[in-house]
């Protein structure tokens, strides 16, 4: 299957299903804010290192949670019973976005360049971004950010400052976007923690129903 080139002058995306077997559909173009609206709405998302081109991607099996569906375990019951925690929304969505890159860059490595935080930040201010962030006391235990249209969530990335920080933060999130009738939250691909909290795949022909629901 050939990866299409965009051009940064024309806003559009190929069919999301002639995405390539490991999801990939595209690479080039730029990261305004219309062409990141028009790329979540039709579940494809950005991801490439920094300092390459940008690539597209649109995987043919998507990882989500609905956030009925959040999963809290017996131990995260007892730990959170211990602790008094605070959850902010919008805090500070760049802060919470350097963390989650700060977070990954000493452990992994990241993708979240300086092109990625000044785009994600205009989506923010345009109203599409948002971060959740938990604390116990003053101090700041974990957050995430992610992409909000509709009533669906695409999460992004999450950090931790504190034990078991992002979990409570996505399951703060999660209770939050039940009580607003979210329909999902899309993790993108599977990772065994978010399996653990809930997490499941669904074939595109289900996703792609939800998120046409869910964006309207």
């Amino acid at each position: 299957m050939p990866v299409f080139r965009l051009q940064k002058h024309e806003i559009y995306f190929p069919n999301p299903t002639l995405a390539c077997e490991d999801g990939l559909l595209a690479v080039g173009g730029d990261l305004c804010v219309e062409r990141l609206l028009l790329a979540y709405t039709h579940g494809i998302f950005p991801w490439y290192n920094p300092g390459d081109e940008i690539l597209w991607w649109c995987p043919h099996e998507r990882f989500v949670i609905f956030p009925k569906e959040i999963h809290i375990s017996r131990s995260m019951k007892k730990y959170i019973k211990k602790h008094t925690f605070t959850v902010k929304v919008n805090r500070d969505f760049a802060d919470t976005m350097h963390r989650c890159r700060a977070k990954r860059e000493f452990a992994e490595g990241t993708w979240i360049s300086d092109e990625m935080e000044e785009a994600y930040f205009a989506l923010h201010q345009a109203g599409y971004a948002m971060s959740v962030e938990v604390f116990e006391e003053e101090r700041l235990a974990g957050g995430l950010y992610g992409v909000v249209i509709g009533k669906c969530f695409f999460g992004e990335s999450m950090f931790s400052e504190q034990e078991n920080g992002s979990k409570i933060a996505l399951t703060a999130l999660a209770k939050m976007l039940d009580k607003e009738g979210f329909l999902l939250i899309d993790c993108q691909f599977h990772t065994e923690h978010l399996e653990r909290m809930g997490g499941r795949f669904l074939s595109w022909e289900e996703y792609d129903g939800i998120l046409k629901r869910g964006i309207l």
